[in-house]
């Protein structure tokens, strides 16, 4: 994991040596000013030399100039590589989430993706900043401390580093427990994200039911369990850093008691006393850094395990021998075709066999549950098949690249999703290369021009998140404008008007039936009447498939569509 860390700071490296050479030079400068107080002590005040002092002051004013510009672009320049790390590793993270397949998301919360981006980034930008810098410094000045008091007194400096080990033990020791509290807080962080983005989205949904005390209770709980697991890692911090501090502050007793033993015996001088009382200072702030390092690294890299999570979780992949797809007929051939969502769960579709010739409409029928859906969202590879096989003008589609098979599949489903920003940016995305001349032609297409035309900027309109200022069939003739747009010779309409009116229904299936013409179009429907022109409809249940036919074949039969036909009329 770590040389996965460190990885990142290969395109930073030039900065990030610049800010470790600041940080020594800034150890240097520290180091140094007790070597000019012992002079002074021993030297210059006994002898009485005033220009000495002055020039030694000079010195040390000098250093302090420089100090001034170091601490300066150690605090911007070495932040800013934090920050290009923490803007690769987000990179890189949303680069593999756009990858990942449907049944990623299908057990991921987005509130809980949102903090691992967000949050756990932010942490693993200061630790990749702090980190390195802290334990540089930190080395630097224990060693050049041990060197200097050494030379002052190498008794009393021994008695000073005795208490390393006792402190690095009393540090391991508390470092795993601190490692464990830490993932849990993140864990209880990205579930409170997942909550709030969840209550967020339905805001609308939870007014209209009165749910807010619902709401809040639901928050309060989330909110509960990450109060608890803050509290407990607080503890381990404050035992952690409380059990540092007491061994710190000992040491300095230590330093009292002896250093004066020492000078009333006459062992050391009282200079030499007083500049060793200066570097048991340096001493201590490394071994604080190092303890507040810890800290930090624990914090930086349970964020960072969560975030490997993301990257090291499988992409959806191609053969190595997948071909490009160009020239679609549209034909599509299921051949025993079984599918269930878990490997342990029941089978949503049982050895489905089908063949739909090109620019035929085929229809989906059923009960919930049936495998309509899952089936339309097997053509384009959005989950693996359990057996079987599916065939594209007679070529597997597991042997063809999903973004060429993908990018001849348009899919106009019930719950449309608008993304923030302009109508024209939303019609725009069925085709990002498309020009603006086509974008209008498809709106026209779609039969949604004119009321563009009507609101007040147009195409340039800000439709608000997910498409809130607009109506559901507003929404619809957008996303059937952005398929027009992409031009697919395969369609997909999974229940695209079921939540519409039926006026409002009944304009917009005049949009989707000049939509069908020319390809090869399946469509999910629960409103028979939708799909009476169908060249083929397919009732498809849990055992499979019941009957196929066109519509006055199925009715003669008086079988199970028939049945579904009558009773759906009879309530109208």
């Amino acid at each position: 994991m770590i040389k996965r860390f460190i990885r990142y700071y290969k395109p930073q490296r030039k900065m990030f040596f610049l800010d470790m050479l600041c940080a020594f030079t800034l150890s240097i400068c520290d180091l140094f000013f007790p070597v000019l107080t012992r002079e002074i002590l021993n030297h210059h005040i006994p002898d009485k030399n005033i220009r000495m002092m002055m020039i030694f002051a000079g010195i040390l004013l000098a250093a302090y100039v420089v100090k001034l510009f170091l601490n300066y672009f150690i605090l911007y320049y070495g932040h800013l590589v934090g920050v290009h790390m923490q803007a690769h590793m987000r990179r890189d993270i949303f680069s593999h989430l756009q990858s990942l397949p449907f049944k990623f998301f299908d057990n991921n919360k987005t509130g809980s993706l949102m903090s691992r981006i967000v949050a756990d980034l932010f942490d693993i930008s200061e630790l990749a900043h702090h980190g390195p810098e802290d334990l540089f410094i930190s080395l630097v000045l224990l060693i050049g401390s041990f060197i200097i008091m050494s030379t002052i007194n190498i008794w009393l400096t021994l008695i000073i580093f005795a208490f390393l080990p006792f402190l690095i033990y009393f540090s391991a020791k508390k470092r795993i427990a601190l490692s464990r509290a830490f993932t849990k807080t993140r864990e209880e962080v990205a579930e409170v994200n997942a909550i709030l983005e969840n209550s967020l989205s339905g805001i609308r949904v939870s007014k209209a039911f009165v749910n807010h005390a619902y709401e809040q209770e639901r928050f309060h709980k989330g909110n509960e369990s990450f109060v608890k697991s803050r509290t407990k890692a607080y503890k381990v911090m404050a035992e952690f850093h409380s059990g540092n501090t007491l061994i710190l502050d000992s040491l300095n007793v230590v330093v009292i008691v002896a250093g004066g033993l020492f000078a009333y015996y006459g062992r050391i001088t009282v200079g030499d006393f007083m500049s060793f009382l200066l570097y048991v200072n340096i001493f201590l702030n490394p071994i604080r850094r190092l303890i507040s390092f810890i800290e930090q690294y624990q914090n930086g890299m349970s964020g960072f395990q969560r975030v490997l999570e993301i990257l090291d979780t499988p992409l959806e992949e191609d053969k190595p021998d997948a071909v490009e797809l160009t020239e679609v007929k549209g034909r599509i051939t299921f051949e025993n075709v079984s599918f269930s969502y878990e490997d342990d769960s029941a089978k949503v579709l049982n050895n489905i066999s089908l063949d739909v010739q090109p620019g035929r409409k085929v229809a989906l029928v059923g009960p919930s549950g049936g495998g309509k859906t899952t089936l339309c969202h097997l053509i384009p590879r959005f989950y693996p098949l359990n057996q079987g096989r599916i065939l594209l003008d007679g070529r597997d589609v597991n042997d063809i690249t999903l973004p060429s098979l993908r990018k001849h599949i348009g899919i106009v489903q019930q719950d449309v999703f608008l993304f923030t920003g302009t109508v024209y940016e939303n019609i725009l995305y069925g085709n990002v290369d498309a020009t603006q001349e086509e974008v209008v032609e498809a709106a026209k297409r779609a039969n949604i021009h004119d009321f563009i035309m009507t609101l007040e900027d147009g195409y340039d309109t800000y439709i608000g998140e997910r498409g809130v200022k607009l109506s559901g069939g507003q929404k619809q003739r957008i996303s059937i404008a952005r398929v027009f747009l992409k031009n697919p010779p395969i369609l997909i309409l999974d229940e695209a008007t079921s939540s519409l009116d039926n006026v409002t229904e009944l304009q917009i299936q005049q949009s989707l039936d000049q939509l069908c013409a020319g390809r090869t179009s399946f469509v999910v429907a629960h409103r028979l009447s939708t799909i009476c022109n169908a060249d083929e409809i397919i009732v498809l249940s849990e055992e499979g498939i019941e009957e196929r036919g066109s519509h006055e074949e199925l009715m003669a039969k008086n079988g199970v569509y028939a049945g579904l036909y009558q009773t759906q009329f009879a309530r109208l």
